[in-house]
């Protein structure tokens, strides 16, 4: 979907937005995750060339949603930036990078034409409110605890493939439960936040 949506506040509250662990697929990618431990989840590091990917997640969605959002943390550790330029998923139509902003009172979420760049020793957090994966044309619902494959595409480092973690629907990075995250919906005055 091309172009800009505008959404009052309140409308946001109907969006859902998505999560994961993740999974390598070739020799370009070291991937370091552990099994659940007491119900928490284990942190996700997949290396993928000089960039650090990290706790990729997203929220269960309702029945019948179009999109659902996903956030992750990167990092690139190289000499030379690189771009994250989008992606597919097997339960999508497509995957975009999107911004989310707030002009007043409305709630402007778009594309991010040519994707998000990501500066040499630069840590760049996708995350509600802000940049964000979109998901759109889900094929089904997310629920609670799917484990979602995304292929991630990036400009110079080629592909690598993750698995979105999903957390409750509203609810916040399911990672950094025990500082600040919460299982509870993640609010935005008072609304669900892309």
């Amino acid at each position: 979907m091309r172009g800009s949506w505008l959404l009052p506040a309140g409308a946001a509250m109907l969006m859902a937005c998505g999560g994961g662990s993740a999974l390598a697929q070739d020799n370009q990618t070291d991937v370091d995750m552990g099994p659940e431990s007491a119900g928490e989840l284990m942190p996700v590091m997949v290396h993928l060339g000089d960039l650090l990917i990290e706790d990729p997640w997203t929220r269960a969605t309702p029945p019948g949603a179009p999109t659902a959002a996903g956030y992750l943390t990167i990092t690139n550790n190289g000499s030379e930036p690189d771009t994250l330029i989008g992606g597919t998923a097997g339960i999508a139509d497509q995957v975009e990078v999107h911004e989310m902003t707030m002009q007043g009172e409305v709630m402007e979420m778009r594309p991010v034409p040519g994707g998000i760049e990501i500066a040499p020793g630069e840590k760049m957090t996708l995350e509600p409110g802000g940049y964000h994966l979109m998901l759109i044309g889900l094929d089904g619902a997310i629920g609670f605890g799917d484990d979602i494959p995304v292929t991630l595409e990036f400009e110079k480092a080629g592909a690598v493939e993750i698995t979105f973690h999903a957390t409750v629907v509203g609810g916040g990075n399911p990672y950094s439960m025990g500082m600040g995250g919460s299982h509870e919906p993640d609010t935005m005055d008072g609304m669900d936040g892309m």
